[in-house]
């Protein structure tokens, strides 16, 4: 009688590389990896042009420097 040869090169079946969620992750993780490259090469690609406004936008002045001196506290 032969008994089978076990070999410990076979993966077992829990090995990392043959659980789908494992996979998924690194699908989606890749995904995102290549959606900031993607947004960095589109930010690169395209200028910020100013806002030409004339008062402030949102609460945010348009320009840097203000004409106006800061009101004094009593």
């Amino acid at each position: 009688m032969a008994t089978p040869v076990t070999s410990s090169h076979h993966a077992s079946p829990s090995a990392w590389y043959q659980q789908p969620i494992v996979w998924l992750g690194v699908a989606i993780f890749l995904a995102s990896l290549a959606g900031c490259v993607w947004m960095i090469v589109l930010g690169a690609r395209h200028a910020d042009e100013p806002v030409d406004a004339p008062h402030a936008v949102f609460g945010v002045p348009s320009s840097s420097h203000s004409s106006h001196k800061p009101p004094s506290t009593p």
